[in-house]
């Protein structure tokens, strides 16, 4: 996809005249009035969490939620880009819930689907974060980020920290903007959390907030969950992570995007045929995680390893050459992009599960807390669901251990996805609730 600079959204009225000023737009400002999608009673909430069994976790409901579309002004990756995000806020409301609401900034796992948006009322992520956090009393704000829905972006920059935490923060300022005509009656309290691609993007504006913005956020935790911080570590490694075949071309267009050096030739990284459209693939316009393979877009299926997978879409000099380190320019923008090297001032949990064959904790979380506590850190706590998941899902009470089951296949092709998120998050609202 040819990169070009987008200096406003030519069809939004209000952000081009915001792009009129010197000093660019507001960031957080609303494009378009905040838009109310549907009132979920408790009631509602409650039949739902039942049916799906999601009870035992959430908890009953104790709020009704309003679900509110935004969409905001933000920026790009290049100095002077400015642009525009959507996502969706979640109100409480209720007899039960007129106390201000800290508000929760929630950032969304690695998306595949371009249009998906989470101000859809009916969708399973918006859902989620309702029984979880608004059912319960939190506002959240949850971003569609760059280049998804209704944003104009020409792409999306995956895991590219600094974007990732513009787009968050703003929409912070977005649902601050839209509160007083939604209802929200906000506390001034933020919290930040996201799980896997959202958890290197809520630790990315969780750093961004007390770095650089302590007098505008007053940030009283961050819940960072199952999230890939150490990406340098991570390229290094020889065995490919579960879905290799997604995010790893993800990743590398979209860093090509951002800096223009991760390689000189797309054939010189990507095998034939991917080589011939790699590059405007991700996000896809029609195609989700089951139809990109199906189609044969991306490999995958049953019987074919994640090592397999890796080996039919990259050249194996492109990535020896990364895992080598050095100079190489992969190597380089892996490590830009690392959230090593910070400490936090709010307190910080990170969670995922020791089983985890998509962000595996040993190279990630693991790594995160030893950074953390190399600094004599003690506001960071770190958690392993593992045991919860093994005796909620795994066969007899445990994982499976044979590669060739089908049992295998199930528990560790669920396990990142579905498995490991609700128990992450339960952990990630009781220490919100400590602070709240």
């Amino acid at each position: 996809m040819p990169y070009f600079r987008l200096s406003c959204v030519a069809a939004a009225a209000a952000l081009l005249a915001a792009c009129g000023g010197s000093e660019g737009p507001q960031r957080g400002a609303l494009v378009e009035p905040a838009a109310t999608l549907a009132m979920l009673t408790a009631a509602q909430i409650d039949a739902t969490t039942a049916a799906i069994g999601l009870q035992a976790v959430s908890g009953k409901a104790r709020c009704d939620v309003r679900v509110v579309a935004l969409n905001y002004t933000t920026v790009g990756v290049r100095d002077g880009e400015s642009t525009n995000a959507s996502g969706v806020m979640l109100v409480p409301g209720g007899p039960a819930c007129t106390a201000p609401a800290p508000l929760v900034a929630y950032a969304k796992g690695t998306d595949v689907q371009k249009p998906r948006t989470l101000a859809n009322p009916q969708d399973g992520e918006t859902f989620f974060l309702a029984a979880m956090y608004a059912a319960q009393g939190y506002a959240v704000v949850a971003t569609d980020y760059l280049g998804f829905a209704k944003s104009a972006y020409a792409y999306h920059p995956y895991l590219h920290a600094d974007s990732e935490a513009t787009v968050v923060l703003d929409s912070v300022r977005a649902a601050r903007a839209a509160a007083a005509s939604v209802g929200a009656n906000l506390s001034g309290k933020v919290m930040f959390t996201g799980y896997s691609q959202g958890g290197h993007a809520s630790m990315a504006a969780h750093r961004a907030a007390e770095r650089d913005h302590a007098g505008e956020f007053n940030v009283v935790a961050g819940a960072h969950l199952a999230g890939p911080y150490n990406l340098s570590g991570q390229l290094r490694v020889t065995d490919a992570m579960a879905g290799v075949q997604f995010f790893v071309p993800y990743l590398v267009t979209s860093w090509q995007k951002v800096y223009g050096n991760v390689y000189a030739d797309v054939k010189a990284a990507f095998k034939l045929p991917y080589s011939g459209y790699i590059e405007n693939l991700l996000p896809s316009p029609t195609l989700d995680y089951t139809t990109l393979v199906s189609s044969g877009a991306l490999p995958g299926g049953p019987g074919v390893t994640p090592n397999q997978a890796r080996d039919l879409v990259f050249q194996p000099e492109f990535l020896a050459a990364a895992q080598a380190g050095g100079s190489n320019p992969l190597f380089l923008a892996a490590k830009k992009n690392d959230l090593l090297g910070w400490s936090p001032k709010a307190r910080l949990l990170l969670c995922g599960g020791a089983g985890d064959p998509t962000v595996p904790p040993a190279i990630h979380q693991q790594a995160m807390k030893a950074d953390f506590d190399s600094r004599g850190l003690t506001n960071v706590t770190s958690v392993d669901v593992d045991a919860l998941v093994q005796a909620t899902y795994g066969p007899g009470g445990k994982a499976p251990t044979d590669p060739a089951s089908a049992a295998f296949a199930t528990y560790y092709g669920n396990y990142h996805g579905t498995y490991e998120p609700p128990f992450c998050h339960a952990q990630a609202r009781a220490m919100f609730d400590s602070v709240q």
